[in-house]
């Protein structure tokens, strides 16, 4: 079965050079870039890369007299598991987010002892490995070999890889992807940010066969011409127990998994960024542009508050001829700053960018439930495989329709039912997800996926029923501003959340203004629409139906027209942080 024609680009690049000689495709090109030789050599590595496949490859033309590995300075496995045991917890999914260093992953006397060997070093030596940079400090040439967050999942699902020191391969994906989140990659990004204005070069590694690079120069010239001009990161879809079809047929999806539940369509923190070298794509995870130029792509007010963190997360949930998504609840602010180190939480919104027979939004509580009676019945669920959960006892089921936005809020119970397709609006701590009910179902592994149901349960706001719901989170559109070709409305989110929301419908030019924060936005409605900046201070930007484009805080001005002339509306829906937000 050949994919229907579609118009959603899965492999969006920004457009760097037009020169295919200012990157190297291929190990031998790459050799080439690197020579000559020089005494130090530093090739820092992501947590994930294959360290013995790169330096067999580049140690031809580094002509080293000595090789040095960082990991031969960490601590061992069990003095690993000993030091970071207690943010670690024994849940399956959530740890304690806690500052932690490259520098607590080694023995400091081995540290030291390999960097007096790098130090006084004669002849050519070359340190390689996470956190050679760290023990090194000084170089004559560094190369940072750098892996995108997808790439990383599917190597742990293979069991190709383990976590930073653990020799842990065989761990489960789930165990593997934990620790790399709340631990590993932490560490490392620390690092990056102060390595990115300092590198020599860069080392796409996420192709095996065939690697990229780039100097340093125009590594960051790329990363800069992004947070100058609207762009998207490159889409990831995943198969889930509850997923649809939808995805699969409207964006032309391969044939292969049974489903498509996920898209991650703009979580920079997870998502890659492709920089276009004339027919050479290198692929950098989109994170490196958001600790490279934070206050370009996010504006002053987003990294006061948030760090080199980017806070909204737009993604897609398919339930279409699938089924319903597991009944949860997201943790209030106190509660994940207390209990999880984090601080802020998830409040989000579902946009319903389709609806089939029987569509609805499980969403807040029905009037007069008991909180004993419920707790019991839910706990009698996970002991019990004979004795459901009796959602809609104690959960009201909204319709749903096409355009319909529910908001939702850190606290709210919520789930999405079948035969919908939600863009997901939140900020993003999207793992802090408390599942109270699975429908009894298993994971597509096989196993149970994990119910948090002491944590959900304390964080039920058991006044959010049905009036205040119907009142305060379904469809609470109000128009704007009207002009001839346009008009804007109001479409959320709660007051109680950080995010706003734009609904923009229009058969002409529509005025937009970043006001110095980054804006996020989705084509919701019809083919295809171009961006445009009035002053010509970036090229004009395509965009089709259903693709999610992030325009930095620094563009300031820019429009949204139809790609064609039209009768028909089309309409985009916008999201940034409002800047009365606590």
């Amino acid at each position: 079965m050949n994919p229907p024609a579609t118009t959603y680009d899965r492999f969006p690049f920004v457009v760097v050079s037009q020169n295919d000689a200012d990157c190297c495709a291929g190990w031998e090109q790459i050799r080439g870039m690197l020579f000559p030789a020089v005494r130090r050599t530093v090739v820092e590595t992501y947590p994930g890369c294959d360290v013995d496949a790169i330096e067999a490859a580049l140690l031809p033309v580094l002509h080293a007299e000595m090789i040095l590995r960082s990991d031969d300075a960490l601590l061992s496995p069990a003095e690993l598991e000993q030091e970071f045991a207690p943010m670690m917890g024994d849940d399956r999914v959530f740890a304690y987010m806690e500052r932690r260093t490259l520098q607590e992953f080694f023995d400091p006397q081995k540290f030291v002892a390999i960097q007096n060997q790098w130090k006084w070093a004669r002849g050519s030596v070359v340190l390689i490995g996470t956190g050679a940079a760290l023990i090194a400090q000084e170089w004559d040439r560094i190369l940072y070999a750098d892996l995108a967050r997808w790439e990383i999942q599917k190597r742990q699902r293979a069991h190709r890889i383990g976590n930073l020191g653990m020799r842990n391969a065989d761990a489960s994906a789930a165990e593997l992807y934990k620790r790399a989140y709340f631990l590993d990659w932490r560490a490392a990004d620390r690092l990056k940010a102060d390595l990115l204005p300092r590198i020599d070069f860069l080392l796409d590694t996420n192709e095996d066969a065939q690697p990229k690079m780039l100097s340093g120069e125009q590594f960051r010239h790329g990363l800069s011409c992004a947070a100058r001009q609207p762009f998207r990161v490159v889409p990831f879809f995943d198969p889930g127990p509850w997923g649809g079809q939808w995805m699969k047929q409207t964006f032309g999806l391969p044939d292969g998994p049974v489903n498509y539940a996920w898209c991650f369509d703009c979580v920079p923190e997870e998502n890659s960024l492709l920089l276009g070298f004339g027919k050479t794509c290198v692929e950098v995870p989109a994170l490196d542009l958001v600790l490279y130029r934070p206050r370009e792509l996010l504006g002053d007010f987003i990294v006061g508050k948030f760090g080199t963190e980017f806070p909204i997360r737009f993604d897609y949930l398919d339930t279409m001829q699938g089924g319903n998504l597991s009944l949860q609840v997201h943790p209030l602010r106190q509660y994940i700053r207390e209990q999880f180190g984090m601080d802020y939480t998830q409040d989000e919104s579902y946009y319903m960018m389709d609806t089939g027979d029987g569509a609805a939004v499980y969403l807040g509580l029905k009037e007069n439930v008991c909180p004993e009676e419920m707790e019991r019945d839910l706990r009698m669920a996970q002991q019990d495989e004979n004795a459901p959960f009796p959602a809609e006892k104690y959960v009201t089921a909204w319709p749903a329709r096409k355009h319909d936005h529910f908001l939702i809020p850190a606290g709210t119970i919520h789930c999405s039912g079948k035969n919908g397709v939600v863009l997901e609006i939140s900020a993003t701590p999207y793992i802090f997800t408390f599942k109270l009910w699975d429908w009894g179902r298993l994971g597509l592994d096989g196993r149970p996926r994990p119910i948090h149901l002491e944590h959900g349960l304390a964080n039920i706001q058991w006044n959010r029923t049905a009036p205040w719901v119907r009142e305060h989170l379904i469809n609470r559109v109000s128009q704007i501003t009207a002009a001839k070709h346009w008009r804007e409305e109001k479409t959320g989110l709660h007051e109680l959340e950080f995010i706003e929301t734009r609904r923009h419908w229009f058969t002409g030019s529509v005025p937009h203004d970043t006001c110095g924060t980054v804006n996020v936005l989705n084509l919701v409605e019809g083919d295809a629409a171009v961006v445009e900046s009035p002053s010509g201070a970036f090229p004009p930007f395509p965009v089709h139906y259903g693709e999610t484009f992030i325009v930095p805080a620094q563009v300031g001005a820019y429009t949204v027209r139809p790609a064609a002339a039209t009768e028909k509306p089309l309409a985009t829906l916008k999201a940034y942080v409002r800047e009365s937000v606590d």
